[in-house]
């Protein structure tokens, strides 16, 4: 693997902090390499080894994962395309949720669940500590009120152990994250928003104004027809698709969002590049925001 890397200045947005470390604003989520229904293996497997060798050697230095992709088959993946790891890499991974035999994603959030998820992805990344991991709350549909003390507390043992550098959260309330702030330093948090869900607005400004992370996830969804058509009209002015408007939005939202699109195709990840590179103007902008407050 070619290990060098373009600075992540030249990648849209720039850079930020995550934790104690400085990554890419654009990122890459490598949920869809595993198979259908994120199970399975690739039905590319090569492809999919390319997608990954081909996002770091474009500079980008954050993937989000998670053991329970495939289950155990994104992991192995990244292994296989990236080990030995380059140093400017950031690999985030996420607990709190396994897979069923029905495709399901059953909680699992007790002590003895975490940890053992916590060594799975230690094992099948290779690592001896991960870099980050988000403890996932709520459940499919959204996020759940209700104490994340003891997960946290959990996974604050396991970063004193020494098997996590830096912890974050996942499909979290505001409360939730003032809870876990309570308990250990959260440097992220990952949850659904786009432009027209605009729920955690004020979450995002807070965040910022602490230096800590938000990576959104669900870019582009649940639209009303009406938003559809705005989202389109400002795409079809800016000469861009509609989720390139939706990816530069984001990065021009916050300079705290991280964005991590995933795809299994090399020309699907330089289109979303591309994409989120759009410079909106401020009518835009304001259009876009007419929608989503």
């Amino acid at each position: 693997m070619n290990t060098s890397t373009t600075p992540a200045t030249l990648l849209p947005g720039g850079d930020w902090a995550l934790g104690a470390r400085t990554v890419s604003r654009f990122g890459y989520g490598a949920m869809q390499l595993a198979g259908p229904g994120v199970m399975g293996p690739p039905a590319d497997r090569a492809g999919a080894l390319a997608v990954l060798r081909e996002a770091v050697d474009l500079g980008i230095t954050h993937i989000d994962t998670s053991d329970a992709y495939g289950p155990h088959y994104t992991n192995q993946l990244i292994h296989e395309a990236l080990h030995p790891y380059p140093e400017s890499l950031v690999i985030a991974t996420k607990v709190g949720a396994e897979r069923d035999a029905q495709g399901g994603w059953p909680t699992a959030r007790e002590p003895s669940a975490l940890r053992r998820q916590v060594h799975d992805n230690l094992r099948t990344l290779g690592v001896e500590r991960l870099d980050l991991v988000n403890l996932r709350m709520g459940d499919a549909a959204s996020p759940r009120s209700g104490s994340l003390a003891e997960p946290v507390q959990t996974l604050l043992e396991l970063q004193q152990e020494g098997l996590i550098r830096d912890l974050g959260l996942s499909n979290v309330t505001d409360g939730q994250v003032a809870e876990a702030q309570g308990i250990a330093r959260i440097v992220c948090v990952q949850n659904m928003y786009n432009v027209a869900h605009r729920h955690d607005d004020a979450l995002i400004s807070r965040l910022a104004g602490e230096q800590i992370a938000y990576v959104p996830f669900f870019p582009l969804g649940g639209f009303t027809p009406l938003q559809s058509e705005t989202l389109s009209r400002v795409a079809a002015g800016a000469g861009a698709s509609p989720l390139s408007v939706a990816l530069a939005w984001l990065l021009q939202r916050s300079p705290n969002i991280l964005l991590i699109p995933g795809t299994s195709s090399q020309a699907h990840l330089l289109d979303n590049i591309a994409g989120a590179a759009v410079v909106l103007s401020g009518q835009d902008i304001a259009d876009l925001d007419g929608f989503g407050r």
